[in-house]
C-alpha cells in the first residue's frame, strides 16, 4: 500500500492532467452536439471491433457443432435416397416404395487422424463397433471416395486411404460405362491413375469417374475425379488414364461410412464362384 502511494505522489501531476482532460472532453461532448456525435461514433467503432472479435471466437466453437449437425443430416439424406435401394421386384413399371429394399445405410463419423505423405496412407475415424461400424465398408466424403475401413474397435475404425498402393477401387468412365480400376501411384496424393480401359473406347478430357458398383463395398456413382490425361504404353492393350482426384486428402474432416446390407451374401457368392 505504502508503494502505491508513493507512486500515485511521484506521478500526480501526470493524473491530475488526465483527469483535467477527461472533464474537458464531457464538458465538450454535453455542449457540442457535432463533437459528441463523432466521439460516439469513434468509440462505438472501437467496442464493436471488439465484440465482433469476441464474437467471431464464439463462432469457431458454434460452427465446429454446426458441421457435425451437417455431416449427421447429409447421412440421413443418404439414407433416404432411392440410390441407396434395390428394386426387388421388375414385373412392373410402377414406382412403388414396396418395391425398393434399402441395400446401404451411411453412418456419419468425424476424421481424427491423416497422413498424406506416405506410400501407404490411414485414417482413423470417431465411430466403431459400438456405431455398427464393420471392417470392408466404404468411406466417402461429400466430394469423392475416401477409401474403405480395415480394422475396427469399439470406439474406433481405422480406414485403408484411396491413396495407399494396396487400394483398388472399381470405377468407370461416366460418359462411356466403361469399367476400369483405380489404383494410386504414391507420387501425387491429388492424382490416381485409371488402369484396363480398353483401346477402343472414345476417351475424353474432364469425363468424371465414378464407382462403378460392381465391388460389394462401394455403391454406384460416387465421384472419384475427373480425367486429366490418358497415354497407351508401349505394347499395352489398354489405356493409362490419369485422374485428378475431386477431393483434397489433405482437408478430409468429415465422412459418411457406407455399410452395404447385401455385403455377406454376395461375399459368399464370390466365395463359390472362386471355388469352381
Amino acid at each position: 500500500m505504502r508503494n502505491v502511494l508513493t507512486f500515485i505522489w511521484k506521478n500526480h501531476f501526470f493524473f491530475l492532467f488526465v483527469l483535467l482532460e477527461i472533464i474537458s472532453l464531457v464538458l465538450v461532448v454535453k455542449s457540442n452536439s457535432y463533437q459528441g456525435s463523432v466521439i460516439i461514433n469513434s468509440t462505438s467503432d472501437f467496442t464493436g471491433g471488439i465484440l465482433q472479435t469476441l464474437g467471431s471466437f464464439g463462432s469457431v466453437f458454434k460452427l465446429r457443432d454446426s458441421n457435425t449437425a451437417l455431416a449427421e443430416e447429409n447421412a440421413r439424406f443418404h439414407n433416404r435416397d432411392r440410390n441407396s435401394y434395390i428394386i426387388t421386384d421388375t414385373n412392373t413399371f410402377y414406382v412403388n416404395d414396396t418395391l425398393y429394399e434399402q441395400e446401404f445405410i451411411y453412418v456419419s463419423a468425424k476424421v481424427i487422424s491423416n497422413s498424406t505423405n506416405r506410400r501407404n496412407n490411414y485414417l482413423k475415424l470417431n465411430k466403431g463397433r459400438r456405431h455398427g461400424i464393420t471392417k470392408d465398408m466404404a468411406v466417402v466424403a461429400p466430394n469423392g471416395v475416401v477409401g474403405q475401413v480395415i480394422e475396427v474397435s469399439d470406439h474406433f475404425s481405422s480406414v485403408m486411404s484411396v491413396i495407399n498402393k494396396h487400394s483398388r477401387v472399381s470405377a468407370k468412365l461416366k460418359a462411356s460405362n466403361q469399367v476400369g480400376t483405380l489404383i494410386w501411384n504414391g507420387n501425387n496424393y491429388r492424382r490416381g491413375t485409371l488402369v484396363d480401359i480398353p483401346l477402343h473406347v472414345q476417351m475424353r478430357l474432364g469425363d468424371s469417374i465414378i464407382t462403378s458398383g460392381y465391388s460389394h463395398i462401394f455403391p454406384e456413382g460416387h465421384l472419384i475425379g475427373v480425367v486429366e490425361d490418358y497415354r497407351i504404353e508401349k505394347g499395352a492393350n489398354f489405356y493409362t488414364v490419369d485422374v485428378a482426384f475431386t477431393i483434397d486428402y489433405n482437408k478430409v474432416l468429415y465422412v459418411n461410412v457406407i455399410k452395404s446390407l447385401h455385403q455377406k451374401e454376395l461375399q459368399q457368392l464370390e466365395t463359390y464362384e472362386n471355388q469352381n
